[in-house]
């Protein structure tokens, strides 16, 4: 009799099962998007773009999802050096999806509204570091919404002359700035998730007085 129960559980199981891939519901997204629940510095010091892609692979490494290349979503400004980097030009083509499978854009052009506004999925609800954790916004203490980027609203560089990449990612000192957005796109009047003000210096301590912890927005290229 035992025998005929499990096996009669098994079998709803199974039919239970095939309802589910009839209904075409596809396994989760793997991680393609996060907000970085650290930095080493805290300061707009990250080591130029190399470092800050180091750090997002780091904290994806950690993470288990190391399998991918991962980059900082961060603008340089143009120097006798050479030309400035546009954030978006860095990214990869998407999708991208955060730590629990939503989808946060399906390609470049909709995380930057290219042809229509708010074609993303970028609100609070879906703004996770690597852990899946949210990341505190507007109303929560401490608020730490700011994200760095160093790019206007269109995910390009600024010209050179002001600086808004804390000198290219290289100065945690109190006489350079940078371009932030907000990760939960409240609070002001401009509600941009990559461009919305600058901070008050790049020190740590400056970061944080303006509403942040020195958090990046990381993506999966590949």
């Amino acid at each position: 009799m035992n025998k005929k129960i499990i096996l009669g559980a098994i079998a709803v199981t199974m039919l239970g099962s095939a309802a589910v891939l009839a209904q075409g519901q596809a396994p989760q997204q793997p991680m393609s998007f996060f907000i970085t629940s650290t930095t080493p510095t805290g300061s707009g010091n990250l080591g130029g773009l190399a470092g800050a892609d180091q750090i997002c692979q780091n904290l994806a490494q950690a993470a288990g999802a190391g399998n991918r290349t991962w980059h900082a979503y961060l603008s340089t400004q143009a120097t006798n050096a050479g030309p400035g980097v546009n954030a978006r030009g860095r990214i990869g083509a998407g999708p991208w999806y955060n730590a629990k499978g939503v989808m946060i854009a399906a390609n470049v052009a909709d995380l930057h509204g290219d042809n229509a506004r708010d074609r993303n999925n970028i609100q609070k609800a879906n703004m996770l570091d690597e852990k899946g954790q949210a990341i505190k916004g507007f109303g929560d203490m401490p608020n730490e919404h700011d994200i760095l980027t160093g790019s206007d609203s269109d995910g390009r560089a600024f010209p050179a002359g002001v600086d808004t990449t804390c000198n290219n990612w290289t100065s945690d000192a109190a006489t350079n700035k940078a371009m932030l957005g907000h990760a939960d796109r409240m609070g002001g009047g401009n509600v941009s998730w990559n461009s919305v003000h600058m901070s008050a210096d790049c020190t740590k301590a400056g970061l944080i007085r303006t509403g942040g912890a020195g958090h990046l927005y990381c993506f999966a290229i590949n």
